[in-house]
């Protein structure tokens, strides 16, 4: 992909002409994230960013504005103990939201949210959360899959991944404005073939290394030093207190 292009497709829309730093970096962590823990099909990862893009007030934040104490005593979101509102309030790029969803993505990335819940806002891992969750359907029971298929791409009903029908026309037109930038800068589009200029029998071609491993191992050693960063920083805190 075209990555200049993808910048000024998406610089006129959806952002009306003006692209800070912060969307930047967000956006390039969840195309990271999306080349990591992703599976290819482009309109998955449109509705992916214009989730994203809303949930986090256009990049400007990775943690939700209210202080999240009307979350306090929520036995749906697993809020069992004193404190769990403003504990487990929203944050990262798609505001997960609760003791419960902050234990269950403890256990599947290994980092310990519910002991440093403000890791969910580190932007990799908040990439990795949003991506996962929005195919595996970890918020709400529901996948991307169930509506963006080879034969469709609701993009309305796909909102019921995320937070059941809340802005899901808004958040649809999002998607489709993430899907024109994607498709201008040719995501997923295989460079053509040089000409053929070979006399007789062509080589074999070298097969492109699979350096997936490599990221996810860069992924988690980059990790397991925030981890330690924030188990300190906290532990700090503490101590003032």
């Amino acid at each position: 992909m075209d990555a200049a292009a993808f910048f000024a497709a998406v610089r006129a829309q959806p952002f009306g002409g003006t692209l800070p730093q912060k969307a930047v970096d967000g956006l390039t962590a969840i195309l990271k994230g999306w080349s990591l823990f992703g599976d290819g099909d482009l309109r998955k990862l449109a509705y992916i960013l214009a989730t994203a893009f809303h949930e986090a007030d256009r990049f400007r934040t990775m943690e939700e504005y209210a202080s999240g104490a009307a979350y306090e005593g929520r036995k749906d979101l697993g809020n069992t103990q004193t404190g769990d509102g403003k504990r487990f309030k929203g944050r990262g790029f798609v505001q997960i939201t609760g003791r419960r969803n902050y234990a269950d993505w403890s256990e599947r990335t290994g980092y310990d949210l519910v002991r440093l819940p403000e890791m969910a806002a580190e932007p990799a891992l908040a990439a990795r959360i949003l991506v996962e969750g929005s195919l595996l359907g970890t918020f709400t029971g529901k996948k991307l899959g169930d509506y963006i298929t080879a034969a469709k791409a609701d993009y309305t009903s796909a909102r019921r991944v995320i937070n059941g029908t809340d802005k899901a026309a808004l958040i649809a037109g999002y998607a489709a404005k993430f899907e024109a930038a994607l498709k201008a800068a040719g995501y997923g589009v295989a460079p053509a073939p040089l000409p053929d200029i070979l006399d007789g029998a062509k080589p074999e071609p070298t097969p492109e290394p699979d350096d997936r491993a490599a990221r996810l191992a860069e992924f988690d050693a980059a990790f397991a030093a925030a981890n330690e960063a924030f188990v300190t920083l906290r532990l700090a805190r503490e101590r003032l207190l």
